[in-house]
């Protein structure tokens, strides 16, 4: 079998300390789905810009890295030209930002093709169509004229590959593409790479901090750590008896939506108190544009959450889950409909009033690198709110600070750092503990973990569940990954298309969902489990 990339005892160096590559050794065999897996900061993505020659200007490579059989590491641009896209390609996480929001996707494929080759535009045309076809775009005749605004996310994603396809590679580079998915469209991509690998012989490395897709569809796994190569087997053999500690630690952190054995648990208990949220019947519209008839956002939605309850949200891009939490926090006008905070309507309150129960809201956000203001110190960022709602007086805001920052477990020598001097998590940290600052009531929690490493999600889901028991907040919790959800939710809610399809405590809604809708989420999750979702895939030896 050809090998179509081969890296040994690679090492990237930058002007820093430690090395972002320290001994990375891999290889990728035709037809051959290998998952490169770590955390963030492993070397992971750098070893694939080594593959496609995109490394930054100031990194320096050692070692040797082939790609179908040409040593890669020390070739000048005019090298490159000739290599990239004809034997590597690479697909992107975000397909929004890889294509050209104002040329059609029929445009971006010729560009790509008549660059591996001299065609007409008539041919290139039908090879863009053809490409389009290949990656299971529906009316691809049609769909080669539109612009990317114009598809889903899914759609796009498969654009991105079909562009990566346009030079017939021996190799691509996917570099975390499900991650902006929504669990159903991700489980159809996972498919079609499945099937493209299958019908083009091409190997591809997977680059991913999602064990449940490396369970999928990957033939072997790659685990790096800190820049090394630490443990490499065939995926079967990976999940089932994992050599290395860090290996175990993640695939433990792995949170999973039917858990292997459950403990009894009481029955769920009877809501007694007055609900701290209750929406009723709440429809949101957002105004069209040029003259376009206006978009119902949320229909109808009728909701409550009970004191110190968590309420899961979730459906697909598109099905209101963000709109619902912006209208709870004032942020959206709604239509028609009534919105109750502690029993106050507050589509019926202004100026002083409305600010009061603003303040029992709380928000935490899906990227807190966004969220956080880069000028501010840790200290600063979490005392923000009391600053704005004058709470308290100087030394009480500092107690309250230090208070927070040992709740979120940050040692206090991090107040005065900025957020660029943090983690990912460590950043996640501060914004919980940025939005606990004024005891809010009521946390609304949008994507909080999406965008961690799948142990630092876990770190962080339990410090979610410890502060929620110690403080007692109620929370709406919006994501798309179910298995998140199961664990750190009470109740769920399902939305599609704007609407309540579905609500149930959360064991009993994941277990036996009632609709179809939740039915087919439920079986798009990801499973952790190699032997459960491929049985008689074929492994690739390490």
């Amino acid at each position: 079998m050809a090998r179509v990339l081969d890296v040994t005892d690679l090492h990237v160096r930058f002007d820093y300390p430690r090395p972002a590559v320290a001994g990375i050794s891999l290889h990728v065999d035709a037809g051959e789905i290998v998952a490169l897996v770590g955390e963030s900061g492993s070397g992971k993505t750098m070893t694939a810009r080594a593959a496609i020659g995109l490394l930054p200007e100031n990194a320096v490579s050692t070692g040797s890295v082939k790609v179908d059989g040409i040593e890669v590491l020390d070739l000048d641009e005019r090298g490159w030209t000739a290599v990239r896209g004809s034997r590597v390609a690479m697909v992107f996480q975000e397909p929004q930002t890889a294509l050209n929001p104002v040329q059609t996707v029929g445009w971006q494929l010729r560009q790509a093709l008549t660059r591996h080759g001299s065609l007409s535009r008539s041919e290139a045309r039908r090879r863009a169509v053809e490409l389009l076809e290949l990656v299971e775009i529906p009316d691809p005749q049609t769909r080669v004229g539109y612009y990317p605004h114009q598809l889903s996310g899914g759609q796009k994603q498969r654009v991105v590959i079909a562009l990566a396809l346009a030079g017939d590679p021996a190799l691509l580079l996917a570099d975390e593409p499900t991650t902006a998915l929504d669990v159903s469209v991700q489980r159809d991509i996972l498919d079609l790479l499945v099937r493209l690998r299958d019908r083009t012989g091409a190997g591809i490395l997977l680059i991913t901090h999602n064990l449940g897709v490396v369970a999928e569809i990957a033939d072997r796994v790659v685990v790096v750590q800190l820049g090394e190569t630490i443990e490499t087997a065939d995926v079967h053999s990976l999940f089932a008896a994992p050599r290395e500690p860090y290996t175990r630690q993640l695939l433990a952190s792995v949170p999973r939506l039917h858990p292997g054995s459950v403990e009894e648990v009481d029955p769920q208990p009877t809501e007694v108190d007055a609900p701290v949220l209750e929406i009723n019947a709440v429809t949101v519209r957002h105004p069209g544009r040029f003259g376009a008839a206006p978009h119902t956002a949320l229909s109808e939605v009728t909701l409550d959450v009970a004191p110190g309850e968590v309420l899961g949200v979730v459906g697909e891009s598109g099905s209101g889950k963000t709109t619902l939490g912006r209208a709870i926090g004032g942020l959206l006008p709604i239509a028609e409909g009534r919105i109750f905070i502690d029993g106050e309507d507050v589509s019926t309150l202004s100026g002083a009033a409305l600010r009061a129960v603003r303040r029992r809201i709380a928000f935490v956000p899906q990227d807190p690198t966004a969220s956080l203001n880069p000028r501010f110190t840790v200290a600063e960022s979490i005392r923000e709110p009391l600053d704005i709602g004058r709470i308290g007086d100087r030394s009480s805001r500092a107690r309250r600070v230090a208070e927070l920052l040992d709740a979120v477990q940050l040692p206090t020598s991090f107040a005065t750092r900025l957020p660029h001097e943090l983690s990912g998590g460590q950043r996640q940290r501060v914004a919980l503990a940025r939005a606990l600052s004024a005891n809010p009531e009521l946390l609304i929690a949008d994507e909080p973990t999406s965008a961690l490493d799948v142990s630092v999600q876990a770190r962080v889901l339990e410090l979610f569940a410890d502060l929620q028991s110690e403080f007692g907040f109620a929370a709406l919790f919006i994501s798309h990954d179910l298995a998140v959800v199961r664990q750190v939710a009470d109740r769920v809610a399902v939305l599609k298309a704007g609407r309540l399809v579905e609500t149930g405590w959360a064991d009993e809604l994941f277990d036996a969902p009632v609709t179809d809708y939740t039915r087919l989420l439920v079986d798009a999750v990801p499973v952790p489990d190699p032997d459960r979702v491929r049985a008689g895939r074929p492994v690739v030896p390490a």
